[in-house]
């Protein structure tokens, strides 16, 4: 559970306090604490965090700018429901932005593109080791770096566009990743994916990294569809 020093409120700035309690629920829907579909009740969610009712729905509001959490006209807050449908639809929409920006970037990209991409992967290796244990910290440290890598494939990409949609399909994708990753239906091996992507990268094939990229992200839709089955079958 998160909470925040009830003194806290008589110290700290009020953007400070929206940030934090941001950042906890995002943590809790990301988790699974907070359960796709679930209402979220703003007097049980202010004791829960130790904030004001103006705050939460100020944190409550950006979720939604995020698409984590749907606002019902007088009904309130729910966290957002999961589907294949919504992943599947999602999944293809990336796959043609970073297709675009990986074939822009491997035109372009220069030495140190190259230098950057491979510390990138060093450093996401180092916590693919660990994957199969189930530690909420490790997720996290895993996420900030597979997105670190990602973001180094395509970082030589010139146009603003892709990147600004780029990141914004990534962070929506983020739920789904965290629920694959937990999920042991479906064996996969993420490090041997993320390097034979680097590696095509490397090589300036174009093609082959962008059959690659495709299919490492919708490889996450076949672990989700599994998931969920089983889900519903119980």
């Amino acid at each position: 559970m998160n909470s925040f020093s009830a003194n806290a409120h008589n110290v700290v700035p009020a953007r400070s306090l929206v940030e934090a309690a941001y950042v906890a629920l995002r943590q809790d829907i990301l988790n699974g604490h907070l359960a796709p579909g679930s209402k979220l009740r703003v007097e049980v969610l202010k004791e829960r965090y130790n904030v004001g009712g103006g705050t939460l729905r100020e944190a409550l509001t950006r979720l939604v700018g995020e698409a984590l959490v749907i606002s019902e006209e007088q009904r309130g807050f729910r966290v957002a429901a999961v589907s294949v449908e919504d992943l599947a639809d999602l999944s293809r929409v990336r796959v043609l932005i970073e297709c675009e920006a990986l074939r822009q970037a491997i035109k372009i990209g220069d030495d140190a593109w190259e230098a950057n991409i491979v510390a990138a992967f060093h450093h996401l290796s180092k916590v693919e080791e660990k994957l199969g244990e189930t530690s909420e910290t490790l997720s996290e440290e895993f996420e900030e770096r597979n997105r670190n890598f990602h973001r180094a494939l395509i970082a030589a990409c010139p146009s603003r566009w892709l990147h600004n949609f780029y990141n914004v399909l990534f962070q929506q994708s983020e739920r789904y990743r965290r629920i694959a990753l937990s999920s042991r239906l479906v064996p996969r091996d993420v490090h041997v994916e993320h390097k034979k992507l680097m590696e095509a990268v490397l090589a300036r094939d174009a093609d082959l990294a962008c059959y690659l990229a495709s299919e490492h992200i919708e490889r996450t839709v076949d672990v989700i569809a599994k998931v969920i089955g089983a889900a519903m079958s119980k």
